[in-house]
């Protein structure tokens, strides 16, 4: 180099700056990389060891017409209500019920005997620990819709109170006792935003193992499941991974783990420059065996620590950059003229099938009856766990028009369309069934089956619609893909899909352990080097 050449040009000195940023900034990283590595690590063990349930799909038995002896039009007149949300008919201990959101919200939800309109009084509480209780031990065995309790003198009760048959046939019944029964309005530390379904139950169960099990009462669905070990588990990934102990800071948690995993990213790039540049010299000592150990280690980890720290990071701006606020529902109202349902007429249009489920709907300023016909078991057994299959079977829906109960030729699909141009006022391009989790709508959506409806306009938004619930799931942008397939793919190792969960499982451990020994050898070498400097 020429005399007079500034000494930042000079290639040692910026071999020696570069070695010193990279071991300060790996002495800021240490900590908080290695807390990520170690819960990122427990992450697979604690999807491979949740709580063993019998099944996440409820196999109701169908609605029986010999017991719909009132009308609900004439049950909700005798109950003096002139307007709900919803209802459908559901069963629990033997009995049949009239069950009826009042509120948009489902805070408020009755249930009525489908025999004689009667209240059936802390109804909701009772379908949580009954539905809770079957996706915990299952419908085999002695089927709890079919038990009927044993009447003694001593109970002063009438056999014809079908209210209280099923009070006592739900409070009775075999298996796990219930300890406990709690509505769920927010997620809290133990059900999180992930789980998506509010409101809730959570259901505890009197066993050793403390099994809770959370569900949501009106759509009968199953939310979420976790024991006392799960419970760890996850105390230890918020902890550890999510941070969750800094909730409070609000915003601030993320643009701090932005900090952190730039840097982290940076220090990565630094080492590459490093290794690419420089020797370690051949020797016995300690010292050089420790670099070369440091050197390939962290090479192999590098690629890994690259993958993990920009997708992380960008997982996190993703949550400071502003969101547009979406409604999740279009409210309803439906009068007692809307509750007048000839369930004789239903029956024929259905043919020879049961009915499974019925609820209403409206759109275009018509009310129909969605209408479900019962379904195959061997298509519904896909939903015992939802994890493991990613996918739900197309349930076949009617959409019968109230006053001259005629089908809506392809109705489910019209209700969907209907549903999306109300959240976005535009007409949509395309509309397709999606019955499977996929890059784009992941399993963190919860919700199957739905319709994707897309749009041309405003950078090629989707709508995920299911019609069940009349519920948007998810809307997604192009733009949006970037972090989502940046988050599966780079964090979460979705591109060894190919090979299935377990191969996809090693890969992120040996990703993450990778980051472990990269940083224990790093510091060893620090300590070192210290040691070696106070001599």
């Amino acid at each position: 180099m020429c005399r007079g050449t500034p000494a930042f040009f000079n290639s040692h000195y910026m071999r020696k700056k570069i070695y010193k940023w990279h071991r300060v900034l790996s002495l800021v990283i240490a900590l908080p990389v290695s807390l990520w590595a170690i819960s990122g690590f427990m992450h697979p063990v604690m999807t491979n060891i949740r709580p063993s349930i019998a099944t996440q799909f409820l196999a109701a038995p169908g609605i029986d017409p010999a017991q719909l002896n009132i009308s609900l039009k004439v049950c909700l007149q005798q109950h003096h209500i002139d307007s709900f949300s919803n209802m459908h008919i559901v069963q629990m201990g033997g009995q049949q019920f009239y069950q009826v959101a009042l509120d948009d919200e489902h805070l408020d939800i009755r249930y009525f005997s489908t025999r004689d309109g009667k209240l059936l009084k802390g109804g909701d509480q009772l379908y949580a620990r009954f539905l809770a209780k079957t996706f915990l031990e299952g419908n085999t065995g002695k089927d709890r819709a079919e038990q009927q309790p044993v009447f003694t003198a001593s109970m002063a009760m009438p056999v014809h109170d079908c209210c209280m048959i099923a009070t006592m046939n739900v409070m009775n019944s075999h298996g796990a006792k219930i300890a406990g029964v709690e509505q769920i309005t927010h997620f809290d530390d133990e059900y999180k935003y992930i789980n998506r379904l509010l409101p809730a139950y959570k259901v505890s169960f009197d066993r050793g193992d403390g099994i809770r099990i959370y569900v949501e009462t009106f759509s009968g669905r199953f939310g979420y499941a976790v024991d006392n070990k799960r419970s760890a588990f996850d105390t230890f990934f918020g902890i550890c991974h999510t941070w969750q102990w800094m909730d409070a800071l609000g915003d601030t948690k993320y643009y701090f783990m932005i900090a952190l995993t730039s840097a982290a990213f940076l220090t990565t790039v630094l080492g590459l420059y490093i290794f690419f540049t420089t020797k370690t010299k051949r020797s016995d000592k300690p010292v050089m065996k420790a670099r070369r150990n440091h050197r390939y280690t962290s090479l192999i980890a590098s690629l890994f620590t690259l993958m993990f720290t920009f997708s992380g990071g960008f997982h996190a701006l993703e949550k400071v950059l502003p969101q547009d606020a979406l409604h999740s529902y279009i409210p309803q109202k439906f009068s007692g003229e809307d509750a007048d349902i000839d369930f004789a007429e239903i029956d024929s249009l259905a043919g020879s099938r049961k009915i499974q489920k019925i609820s209403l709907c409206r759109m275009n300023g018509k009310t129909y009856r969605q209408v479900y016909p019962k379904m195959n078991m061997s298509k519904a057994d896909g939903r015992t766990d939802l994890m493991k299959s990613m996918s739900a079977p197309q349930q076949e829906v009617l959409y019968i028009s109230s006053g001259d109960y005629r089908i809506l030729n392809d109705g489910d699909r019209q209700y969907a369309v209907w549903l999306a141009s109300g959240f976005s006022r535009q007409a949509p391009s395309g509309i397709v069934p999606v019955t499977t989790f996929t890059d784009e709508y992941g399993f963190v959506n919860k919700r199957l089956p739905v319709w994707k409806v897309s749009y041309a306009t405003n950078d090629n938004e989707r709508y995920y619609i299911e019609t069940s619930t009349g519920v948007l799931s998810t809307r997604v942008r192009d733009k949006d893909l970037a972090e989502g397939y940046s988050f599966a793919f780079l964090h979460k190792h979705h591109f060894m899909d190919w090979a299935g969960k377990m191969a996809r499982d090693i890969s992120t451990m040996f990703g993450a352990a990778m980051q472990v020994a990269m940083v224990c050898i790093g510091l060893l070498l620090y300590f070192r080097y210290v040691r070696r400097r106070s001599l």
